[in-house]
């Protein structure tokens, strides 16, 4: 008896194995905008390439395996959104493994990395429009990390409030089993005009967050409950909170809160006087060529 329960438990290990080079879904990744064909390139070219963040296994298996993993969910973005474009396979491939996920672990020691461009268009913003500083943040309401950094963060736009603007991208990590549906939440907030009142009751939680915990919060923000939760269920809501996440991915993020300071990726801890650093030293160049960075 013992050895067959041995062999069911073997085989079911073997037949796991195997899963992510049969399956047609994969964390993370949506195919439902390509055609049939585009589809089966993209899980073929996703099962028979390397994931680049160096675990050893193919793309297809790491998301499966390693559904957190950035490198894996960034590159199968890349791909699947040149192969909708019309790419040939290979080209996709080219374009995918030239991508910034796709270039694998690269420590950038400087403070500021090089500049990259962020689509921002829509998302909360809290500052003056004319700000010098623009902060884009990448954050999941669910990360202790990202708790810590918003006292942080308000104390760099109270000291500087006519020089510094935040604006707050989802991304959601999938290790945090209430930060997607909390990102969905700020964002039906947002189309009412409250993203800002939740965005701090939620933070102020603590992590300690949930569905009828989020529902509550967003009554005492003053949040119609109808429309929100309509909205918070919507497609158009999970798509947007898709299309933070990977604007994170191409721009590089790996985990949260990740900060971009007028568009270079910040290498450092997200604490007041090192960011108040930055601020000066941004300050003190000249507009146009701070523009030009």
């Amino acid at each position: 008896m013992k050895r067959r329960i041995l062999v069911v438990l073997v085989m079911a290990v073997c037949l796991f194995a195997q899963d992510w080079k049969t399956v047609d879904a994969l964390p993370s990744v949506d195919l439902s905008a390509l055609t049939p064909a585009q589809k089966a390139t993209a899980l073929k070219l996703l099962r028979d390439n390397d994931c680049s963040c160096g675990c050893g296994m193919k793309l297809a298996e790491c998301r499966l395996k390693d559904p957190n993993c950035g490198f894996s969910r960034g590159m199968a973005a890349v791909l699947v959104e040149n192969l909708h474009k019309g790419m040939t396979g290979e080209q996709a491939l080219a374009a995918m493994k030239s991508s910034k996920p796709g270039q694998g672990v690269k420590r950038d020691t400087r403070v500021l990395g090089d500049k990259v461009d962020i689509p921002t268009a829509g998302s909360p913003v809290s500052g003056p429009a004319g700000a010098r500083i623009t902060i884009v943040e990448f954050s999941d309401f669910q990360c202790p990390y990202c708790v810590a950094a918003i006292p942080q963060l308000k104390q760099l736009m109270a000291a500087y409030p006519n020089d510094v603007k935040l604006i707050f991208k989802q991304f959601p990590l999938d290790n945090h089993s209430q930060a997607a549906v909390a990102a969905a939440a700020a964002l039906a907030a947002h189309k009412q005009g409250k993203f800002w009142p939740l965005h701090d009751a939620m933070f102020a939680a603590k992590g300690r967050i949930d569905r009828p915990t989020i529902l509550m919060l967003a009554v005492a923000a003053g949040i119609d409950q109808k429309r929100f939760v309509a909205d918070m269920e919507s497609p158009e809501i999970k798509k947007a909170v898709a299309r933070d996440q990977e604007d994170g991915e191409r721009a590089g993020v790996e985990g949260t809160p990740t900060l971009f300071l007028n568009g270079r990726h910040y290498n450092g801890a997200v604490r007041f006087e090192l960011l108040k650093d930055l601020v000066e030293q941004e300050l003190k160049t000249p507009a146009k060529t701070a523009a030009a960075r």
